[in-house]
């Protein structure tokens, strides 16, 4: 007889493939004590829109950290993010605005001061409820290390939204700078 289907097999698997390759810590220690440790965020661009925009701060691509995404996103007045899922884990800690997350069909209502998690595998969106006052959210995640164990499963279910609000017609992401700049007289 053939082998055993996995779709039906009783027996535990495993999700992981081996993690494998060069690594030295010593060269990746000097590596990455060679980058820069000062990001400047008003030298970054928004991208996405006309609903969502996001500005990248750190991510796996750049080669910054082993284990951190972190980027902040602007909810237009009334804006939405397209409903999608990931494997990692994600904080959102919103620094200013009033909205809320839809989670597996599951509402939560948040404010400015609140931290939102969103947990693994979480089919997911992002609403600002304020249809004349944009909202925004700094996200912590721990993709590169999703990515560095070979957890890469992302799927969009309903898209990006690709008209802007009634409230968000005119609207333009803010330098982040501009407003949480303390030494500002």
């Amino acid at each position: 007889m053939g082998k055993e289907s996995h779709y039906n097999s009783k027996k535990d698997r495993v999700f992981l493939r081996a993690i494998a390759g060069p690594y030295n810590l010593k060269d990746e220690l000097t590596r990455l004590r060679s980058m820069p440790r000062v990001v400047k965020g008003s030298e970054m661009k928004f991208t996405d829109g006309p609903q969502s925009f996001s500005k990248h701060f750190v991510e796996p691509v750049d080669g910054l950290t082993q284990t951190l995404h972190v980027h902040l996103e602007e909810y237009s007045p009334g804006g939405r993010t397209q409903k999608h899922g990931h494997v990692n884990e994600a904080a959102f800690y919103i620094l200013d605005g009033t909205g809320y997350e839809i989670h597996d069909g599951i509402r939560y209502d948040w404010d400015a001061g609140d931290v939102a998690i969103v947990h693994n595998n979480c089919v997911h969106q992002h609403f600002n409820k304020d249809p004349l006052k944009p909202a925004r959210a700094l996200v912590i995640k721990p993709k590169p290390m999703m990515m560095f164990m070979n957890l890469l499963f992302q799927q969009q279910v309903i898209p990006r939204p690709t008209e802007p609000t009634e409230g968000g017609k005119d609207f333009e992401p803010r330098h982040f700078e501009q407003d949480y700049n303390h030494d500002a007289a």
